[in-house]
């Protein structure tokens, strides 16, 4: 039944993409959908976009196994929309077309500006991407009974496969509309287990906290603080890290980012951002009480003994609500969450590689890449290279992705957010509000964070010394915590100070008055 519910769910998706397809023509069609959508419809894609595997499988996955640590998790994910809507929503629909670098532009030099700012593009949606992979093949072998090997590895070549299908053919048309979609059944399915887990406790919170600590193996700690993060100094900073990481890793998103850029105008953006907060709290609150759940009804010990990670805690749980693994209404429930849970990461994978292609073919490819006395690259040849470049990004996440199966997707998201934070958000903050920032200042800013942060996770226990690491039996780790934001993103803000205050050429006044009036009243927005 789970099998026919993921065939369903191809199906749909891939009929949604060839009618959109058709009705795709020019360069504007294929990036934003000719920004045709209204704040409803954009506001369900935007919380489509955002709630991923991460969201569904393992911060849910974290609640089971950690209690309140892992529902740190879900607080970090939903503060981080006041940033998005206080700070970025209207503000980057004024002043971009596209790509953040085409905030950048408007008052800097386009070559180094939109080289750094496309690179960093490509190497977020890449470690975002790698996360929703881990997720269907964790989703996957648990349908299979399989504990890993082929079936899982050949998951994530379909899921590469089907991600490239939609974005070469169907592109943002077709991607947002497989994304409301998606949010509808998200939500729905969702709905559907936290009610039947109330009915279960009789709608006593109390008497669920009371079972899952039960559950969990762990007593009263684990509906304490430090079960995960509070056993060492370095947790502590570890969590402080992830927090800052989640927070405000998600204005610097280029998939989220790209999804302004698909209504009309900046107030319709602004209340795109409203409904997408009210969407994305709706379900975390959910979240929590499946997280609960499942340590109450399957136990943190049977979640472990399934997933190390915690990332199929709720389809099981899904399973035993239905009356265990033997009956018609448990099977069920577990083919509509492992069904839902499939239709998140297909809807999520086509945003991320159509904004990584977006941010290759329009930044570098027809910018960044090109002599100022060659000829401009046409929006046909433009396309063209966003298509192909979807089809290298696959390739590369399906590669990245068979080697980092063992770990938990929410955490691998939270590596995505860290980098996001330390080399997007600092240029685009200096961007909107200082006036001296300058195009070095801008480079630095971004080459300074990203580079800080993939330097410090590779020498992480992430990468190496530890049994979940991505290399196990070798210890080449110097950098102590899990996530590098806290150390990331400050150096991010101030390799743009530098850069800036050592710039010999000064930021142009009139460029940052012409950027200040856009963004504040929309005149001269595209």
């Amino acid at each position: 039944m789970a099998t026919a519910l993921f065939a369903a769910v191809v199906l749909v998706t891939l009929a949604i993409t060839l009618w959109a397809g058709r009705r795709s023509r020019a360069a504007e069609d294929f990036y934003v959908g000719g920004r045709s959508f209204s704040p409803v419809q954009n506001g369900f894609a935007i919380s489509g976009d955002y709630l991923s595997a991460a969201s569904f499988l393992g911060i849910t996955g974290l609640i089971a196994l950690y209690g309140y640590d892992g529902l740190l998790y879900s607080i970090g994910f939903l503060v981080a929309w006041l940033v998005v809507l206080m700070l970025v929503a209207e503000l980057v629909r004024n002043c971009g077309r596209y790509t953040l670098a085409d905030v950048l532009s408007v008052r800097m030099r386009q070559r180094p500006v939109r080289a750094a700012s496309g690179t960093a593009g490509v190497v977020v949606t890449l470690l975002y991407l790698v996360a929703q992979m881990v997720g269907a093949g964790s989703l996957v072998s648990l349908l299979l009974g399989t504990g890993g090997g082929p079936a899982r590895s050949w998951t994530i070549v379909g899921v590469g496969a089907l991600m490239v299908v939609y974005v070469t053919v169907g592109g943002m048309r077709a991607t947002t509309w497989i994304q409301i979609v998606k949010a509808v059944l998200l939500l729905c399915g969702t709905a559907l287990l936290t009610a039947l887990v109330l009915v279960r406790f009789h709608g006593d919170l109390a008497e669920l906290m009371r079972s899952a600590a039960r559950g969990s193996g762990a007593g009263s700690a684990y509906l304490e603080p430090g079960l995960k993060y509070g056993a060492t100094a370095t947790s502590r900073l570890d969590f402080i890290s992830l927090g800052l990481a989640l927070v405000l890793g998600t204005a610097g998103l280029p998939h989220i980012l790209a999804r302004f850029y698909t209504v009309p105008t900046a107030r319709a953006a602004r209340r795109s951002a409203v409904w997408a907060i009210g969407l994305v709290g709706c379900f975390y609150l959910m979240a929590i009480v499946l997280g609960l759940g499942a340590a109450a009804v399957v136990g943190s010990a049977a979640v472990r003994a399934d997933n190390p990670a915690g990332n199929t805690a709720v389809p099981l749980l899904a399973l035993d609500l239905g009356g265990g693994a033997g009956s018609t209404g448990g099977l069920v429930l577990f083919a509509v969450a492992s069904a839902v849970a499939f239709a998140t990461i297909l809807a999520v994978v086509a945003g991320l590689t159509l904004a990584s292609s977006a941010s290759f073919a329009h930044d570098l490819y027809a910018r960044a890449l090109r002599r100022s006395d060659e000829r401009p690259v046409t929006e046909r040849q433009e396309v063209a290279m966003a298509r192909i470049a979807a089809v290298a990004v696959g390739a590369l996440a399906i590669a990245i992705s068979l080697y980092a199966q063992r770990l938990n997707v929410a955490f691998l998201v939270g590596l995505a957010f860290a980098v996001a934070a330390s080399a997007n958000l600092p240029t685009l903050l200096y961007s909107l509000f200082w006036r001296r920032f300058t195009a070095r200042g801008a480079v630095w800013a971004v080459y300074g964070g990203l580079i800080a942060a993939l330097v410090l996770v590779a020498f992480s226990p992430v990468v190496s010394g530890g049994p979940d690491a991505i290399v196990p039996g070798v210890d080449f780790h110097w950098f102590p915590l899990e996530n590098p934001g806290l150390v990331s993103i400050p150096l991010g803000f101030l390799a743009g100070w530098l850069g800036t205050v050592t710039s010999r050429t000064r930021a142009d006044p009139d460029r940052y008055a012409e950027l200040e009036v856009r963004s504040l009243t929309g005149a001269g927005a595209v």
